[in-house]
């Protein structure tokens, strides 16, 4: 939860190409063994994504950062595998396998090219875009079934998925030093969102975490602690029609381990970002409905305000790779999600 974001690129040191390079491959539609039509490029913070009429290819950036390590070969395809196997939790019939880049044996660099592996990449069925939860929300055609099945399936994953053990003093701490880390980066002077809010947001969310440690300590000693998703946005929730969950954060298992109540606020807060916290509110209700879990209203909203800050930190994060032209853009994310945290905090602050 408390991760900060320095990194240090390590391109090119394992493979005959550089990432650019690689990049400029998988561009190409020739490299893929269905020969699409066309090839889309999607980067991402920590990734590239090539979109083909069916397929979904991803690469990692030989990256490294506090909390994963891309910078070899070795350690991409790993993470290649592992993302497999976690997302098959969720999302069984979308995540293939892993497939090389490599030379065929004209020396053309393919994807499952049978020479010295140049690059892992984990291969996707292509999702409906129309059929995502962010785009669902934003045309209003999510119906009700959507949400009772989704809760349906978060809650039996719920149930499934292996109980961590933590004492309440524990899972405080892991938010204390969270919080910090979150005034710390979001109040960088180069930045320029409003510290005044920041700090107001921290006070709240620290003086509830410690007048009301009973309701985590209730939480942890309940064995609600889970190895969960890390990662419940409204972008990985596919409705084809039953709902399939991608993207879940297999890079590393400490950010994996949340209260269920937390990931479902995770994705409420992000709803209600999108103008439909009245999804939030119903997916809550399903949940409880299935599982008989019932977390404190004020616990959810701390969870709120503590994702709504840590997707501001993640946003504004960004301007560290960016020319100073497009901060505006990331700024004004931030500065969304601030806003939100800000609501949450004075709910906080009149408990």
């Amino acid at each position: 939860m408390g991760t900060a974001m320095t990194s240090a690129p390590l391109q090119g040191q394992q493979s005959t190409l550089t990432l650019a390079a690689k990049v400029a491959v998988l561009r190409e539609p020739a490299t893929y063994p269905e020969h699409p039509q066309r090839v889309d490029a999607l980067e991402t913070h920590m990734s590239w994504v090539f979109l083909t009429d069916r397929y979904a290819y991803k690469i990692k950036k030989p990256v490294r950062y506090d909390f994963l390590d891309f910078s070899t070969l070795a350690l991409r395809q790993q993470d290649c595998e592992e993302e497999v196997r976690l997302n098959r939790r969720l999302a069984t019939n979308v995540y293939l396998g892993t497939v090389p880049l490599a030379p065929d044996a004209r020396g053309n660099v393919r994807v499952g090219g049978d020479g010295e592996v140049i690059e892992w990449l984990v291969k996707m069925r292509r999702l409906p875009a129309e059929r995502m939860l962010d785009h669902m929300i934003r045309q209003g055609t999510v119906q009700e079934t959507d949400i009772q099945n989704l809760a349906t399936t978060l809650a039996r994953f719920y149930q499934e998925c292996p109980r961590v053990a933590l004492s309440g003093a524990q899972y405080r701490t892991e938010f204390a030093q969270t919080l910090a880390i979150n005034l710390r980066e979001l109040s960088v002077p180069d930045y320029e969102l409003p510290l005044a809010r920041i700090e107001a947001v921290y006070a709240a969310q620290m003086r509830f975490l410690s007048m009301q440690s009973g309701l985590f300590d209730a939480r942890a000693q309940a064995g609600m602690i889970v190895e969960g998703h890390g990662d419940l946005r409204p972008e990985h929730i596919c409705f084809e029609p039953g709902p399939v969950i991608i993207d879940c954060l297999e890079f590393n298992r400490r950010l994996r381990i949340v209260d269920p109540a937390d990931e479902l606020a995770y994705l409420a807060m992000e709803c209600e970002r999108l103008g439909a916290p009245r999804i939030g509110d119903r997916l809550f209700l399903a949940y409880e409905t299935i599982t008989h879990d019932r977390p404190a209203p004020l616990l959810v909203t701390f969870y709120k305000s503590l994702r709504a800050c840590l997707r501001a930190r993640f946003a504004i994060a960004h301007v560290r790779e960016l020319e100073k032209k497009d901060w505006p853009k990331w700024r004004q994310h931030a500065e969304a999600y601030l806003r939100l945290a800000a609501g949450y905090g004075e709910r906080l602050s009149g408990s």
